[in-house]
């Protein structure tokens, strides 16, 4: 629509706004004064042509809303017509007849003014169910009110024959319904008033209030046309002629969950719908209006359900976020206190609670050489190993930082240290250029503590004397130091070195071999390539063998893993390196790190199952068949889990 005739449109309207509120002063405090021809009683029905013209040109000439509005244009053209009608050959008339044509351009503006209302309200608001339950409440409660003022009134005077009573009952009905629709649809966008909405539903309410005046008048024959609260009907019209012609919105709103206005629809249909049927138990009310209040209260008990239920769900959902770590999403702190105050409650001495604190080793060198994303990674990563590994024995949170924490069920028969064990190798992992692993401290729940928090204070005292006592020995000391060189100028020896190690726990401890044992046949699997410091690139494996051997056996704390490292390249045959040793004379521990050092090597070309049958085909010749067995059964899927690289 170009700009000229929008003016034109505009100034019409404003013409429209400037007689009405002449129109009512003049009959309010003026009656006697004449304005001409604007004084006649057909100036009205202009107004009301112009705003049903509005209306319709709305429709005519924006796309957007079109349905909407020439529904609602149909329907204020539908009660001019009638107006007209009434104007023309009613107007003095002191017992209108009921029906007329009049009335049926009367009842044509509610019923199509409804329709575009659904059509305007599922446009313009994105809804909720809580939402349209307010709605629905709202309407009902709005609709009682109608109801139990208006209905009630035309109810009681209501007389003459079917049609007429019907006529006259249906303007009330259609009337609760419009009102209710109207503050309904706005109740049920959340209160979200913009200008179309507040000059819609005003100028409805508007004329709803005219035509309940003029229904209770009526009903009390005391009515007379040309009254003051006649200007409602027509403003009411005109104010919806305005707000057709209001900007649309960009955007669908929605309002904000946490808006303190939700409260007002239901509280509001609650109070109204209380007070009806107080008010219906001490006087007589017609059966429609303590319907619609009841209907009214079911709707408000629902809502306070859902708000309940939603309530519920926000809170389950910040207990379950204030107790879990947002990394890994396992349990933090704050859920090992509580389920620790659980353990203390119900815990039995025959089946005791096992708390384990596990602090990983290696970690920090991981973070500087790939970054915290990758840590975090890894992070996660380590903790669904663990959780997979305790499976339903236990519970395993992340304390912060690289600490873990098992809470699990000892039962009777089991070991401790063993399912420890399984524990720390299931936080372990080997790559290239670093290696993970971890120290440990537990206690057992009730039997070492009394409480949360002296357990754990203990595992945790226990813990960290592991880690000091691994990082103080000789041993421990001139590894890393060997190992720190040894990664400077070969960083793929270095991995593979620590790989063997990762590999050899599991195996070695499903040989029956103790702590002190394992830590010999690791020492020696992280060792037993260190001579290659002392040569020349391209030395054979058995001149490595030698010089590692001399090299590690310089430490007098590392004598023992120096012995294993001799006899690595040895075969279960005999027909190795140096000695030519066989069977039983090779020590235990060579056999583990000679099996386990053939493995990582094999898995460098072959997918863990071909790399296991290669190892299956040279037990007995190059490899110990029990070693063999062994490592095929720890890396069976329903064994302690480990890696191959």
């Amino acid at each position: 629509m170009s700009v000229q005739p929008r003016r034109s449109l505009f100034f019409a309207l404003v013409a429209c706004a400037v007689w009405l509120g002449v129109h009512e002063v003049r009959v309010v405090g003026f009656d006697g004064i004449s304005l001409g021809p604007l004084s006649s009683r057909f100036a009205h029905d202009v107004v009301l042509l112009i705003a049903a013209g509005a209306c319709l040109l709305r429709a005519a000439t924006v796309r957007v809303e079109r349905t909407a509005w020439l529904l609602i244009g149909l329907g204020v053209l539908g009660w001019t017509f009638g107006e007209i009608y009434y104007t023309a050959v009613l107007w003095d008339e002191s017992a209108p007849p009921i029906p007329s044509p009049a009335d049926i351009g009367y009842l044509v503006f509610p019923v199509a003014t409804f329709a575009g209302m659904i059509f305007l309200v599922r446009g313009r608001a994105k809804f909720t169910p809580a939402l349209l339950v307010d709605g629905i409440a709202t309407a009902l409660a709005v609709a009682a009110l109608s109801a139990a003022i208006v209905f009630q009134t035309v109810l009681d005077h209501a007389s003459g024959d079917v049609a007429s009573v019907v006529t006259s009952l249906a303007y009330p009905v259609t009337d609760l319904i419009l009102a209710a629709v109207a503050v309904g649809a706005l109740a049920s966008t959340g209160w979200r008033v913009d200008r179309t909405w507040a000059l819609l539903t005003g100028g409805i309410l508007l004329f709803w209030f005219a035509d309940s005046m003029y229904l209770v008048r009526t009903a009390e024959g005391v009515y007379e046309a040309g009254g003051w609260f006649d200007a409602g009907w027509w403003g009411g019209l005109v104010m919806i002629a305005v707000a057709a012609w209001q900007p649309v919105p960009l955007r669908r709103v929605r309002c904000a969950g946490d808006s303190l206005r939700l409260i007002a629809a239901p509280l509001a249909s609650g109070a109204i719908a209380l007070e009806l049927l107080v008010y219906g138990s001490l006087v007589s009310l017609n059966p429609l209006a303590v319907g619609l209040a009841a209907a009214a209260l079911v709707f408000v008990m629902i809502r306070l359900t859902m708000t309940f239920r939603q309530n519920v769900r926000i809170l389950r959902a910040s207990r379950d976020e204030a107790m879990t770590d947002a990394l890994t999403g396992l349990g933090n702190r704050r859920a090992l206190t509580v389920a620790l105050d659980e353990a203390f409650a119900e815990a039995r001495d025959d089946s005791p609670l096992v708390l384990a604190m596990f602090d990983l080793d290696g970690f920090k060198h991981y973070n500087d050489t790939f970054g915290h994303p990758a840590g975090d990674i890894l992070l996660t990563r380590l903790g669904a190993n663990l959780r997979k590994y305790l499976g339903t024995r236990g519970t395993v949170f992340r304390m912060g930082g690289d600490e873990f924490c098992a809470l699990f069920t000892l039962h009777a028969g089991q070991d401790r240290v063993e399912l420890l064990d399984g524990a720390a190798l299931a936080l372990s992992e080997h790559g290239d250029g670093f290696w993970i692993g971890c120290s440990y401290g537990s206690i057992a729940v009730p039997g070492e503590a009394t409480d949360a928090a002296e357990a754990l204070r203990i595992a945790d005292q226990r813990m960290y004397a592991q880690k000091h006592a691994g990082r103080a020995s000789p041993s421990r000391q001139v590894k890393e130091a060997l190992l720190s060189v040894l990664a400077a100028r070969d960083p793929e020896t270095t991995r593979h070195a620590r790989a063997v190690a990762a590999l050899v726990d599991s195996a070695a401890q499903h040989l029956g071999l103790g702590q002190d044992e394992r830590e010999t046949v690791r020492l020696a699997a992280e060792l037993h390539e260190a001579g290659r410091l002392m040569l020349p690139s391209g030395s054979s494996p058995d001149d490595i063998a030698l010089a590692s051997e001399r090299m590690v056996a310089a430490t007098p704390a590392l004598a023992p893993a120096a012995h294993l490292i001799g006899a690595v390249h040895e075969r279960w045959d005999g027909s190795g390196f140096p000695n030519g040793r066989a069977g039983e004379e090779i020590p235990l521990g060579a056999r583990i790190v000679a099996v386990a050092d053939a493995l990582e090597a094999m898995s460098a070309d072959r997918t863990p199952t071909e790399a296991l049958a290669e190892l299956q085909r040279g037990a007995g010749t190059r490899f110990d068949p029990r070693v063999v067995a062994a490592f095929t059964a720890t890396a069976s899927p329903h064994a302690v889990p480990f890696v191959l690289s």
